[in-house]
């Protein structure tokens, strides 16, 4: 099957004061229809602005994004207007993501206003059946966000990514900022309604535990930049990375006599290390201050299990010659 999104090379970068900030840096992934690319790391690596500039909410510095095989890096108004029914988000406030003005049936509604394809009975019709879809009742039509609680106004948020039937969702840690039980109904209404619309996610997030459990693939960023992707279940059986193994190491384990040796990361990562037989070269992160220098390469170290590496051996050869 072929790729549902391509994303190549893809950046995005920001003018500060001090220089450009390299916020999304090279990003080269694909996602089939149906499936779940999980992208996590640390508050501030780019997972967000990745998201983003994918549905053109930030426009690409770089690169190239493919959607069903048509490049879409640089679309016009309308082609835009077309993409917003494919692509949606799910932004990660439910509070701050919706107008505090409109009802849950009219902000669901909205974005069924603005495509102008129905008529207002059908638009209604519509809206009553995204809220029986997401798990919302009947009485809650005409309540306000403010008379809800968090669980409930994500569900207004998914209903209205759904609205549109898009092929794509990026979730932008969707369930953050909600408590486990809360978490637990969210993702297993994503995961439901992904199984019967064939809906693609790329579901953002610093949570491990959300992301296993979610995933398909696993995607980990530092500093802009992929450093490691791989299956769920093979990132978590074979970690290739440092910096992916001091975030797994940061999982909490709920045993208070098995306490989990944490490993702690000062400053950027510098020192090598071996990714395994199946690669050739040694992982280490770019311009790392006293280390290498030299621009990343992703090597396939086994079937769909990339690491990000620099050629540390040939630099080697070359200091010593």
């Amino acid at each position: 099957m072929g790729a549902l999104l391509e994303v190549r090379d893809l950046k995005k970068y920001f003018k500060t004061n001090s220089g450009l900030l390299h916020a999304v840096d090279g990003i080269n992934f694909s996602l089939e229809t149906g499936k779940t690319l999980g992208v996590v790391g640390e508050s501030g690596c780019g997972k967000s602005t990745l998201g983003r500039t994918i549905l053109h909410l930030l426009e690409p510095t770089d690169g190239q994004i493919f959607f069903g095989g048509k490049d879409i890096s640089s679309p016009g108004k309308a082609e835009t207007r077309k993409l917003r029914e494919e692509m949606q988000i799910i932004f990660q406030d439910p509070y701050s993501s919706l107008d505090p003005r409109k009802s849950v049936s009219e902000a669901i509604m909205e974005p069924l206003k603005i495509q102008g394809s129905l008529s207002k009975d059908e638009m209604r019709e519509e809206t009553r059946m995204l809220m029986e879809t997401v798990g919302l009742a009947a009485r809650f039509e005409n309540t306000y966000p403010h008379e809800l609680d968090g669980g409930r106004r994500q569900r207004i948020g998914i209903a209205r990514a759904l609205s549109l039937k898009p092929k794509f969702i990026v979730c932008d840690e969707p369930v953050s900022a909600l408590d486990v039980s809360i978490q637990a109904q969210v993702i297993n209404l994503m995961l439901d309604l992904q199984e019967k619309r064939g809906i693609a996610y790329m579901f953002v997030t610093h949570d491990l535990s959300v992301v296993k459990y979610i995933s398909d693939d696993i995607m980990v960023m530092y500093l802009g930049q992929m450093v490691e992707k791989a299956p769920a279940d093979e990132l978590f059986r074979d970690t290739r990375h440092p910096y992916t193994r001091a975030l797994l190491s940061a999982i909490p384990v709920p045993d208070i006599h098995n306490k989990t040796k944490r490993i702690l990361l000062h400053g950027e990562i510098t020192s090598p290390i071996d990714p395994g037989p199946g690669c050739r070269f040694m992982a280490r992160c770019t311009h790392a201050a006293g280390g290498c220098h030299q621009m990343q390469t992703l090597e396939e170290c086994s079937p769909g299990h990339f690491v990000a590496c620099c050629r540390y051996k040939e630099i080697e050869k070359e200091d010593t010659a």
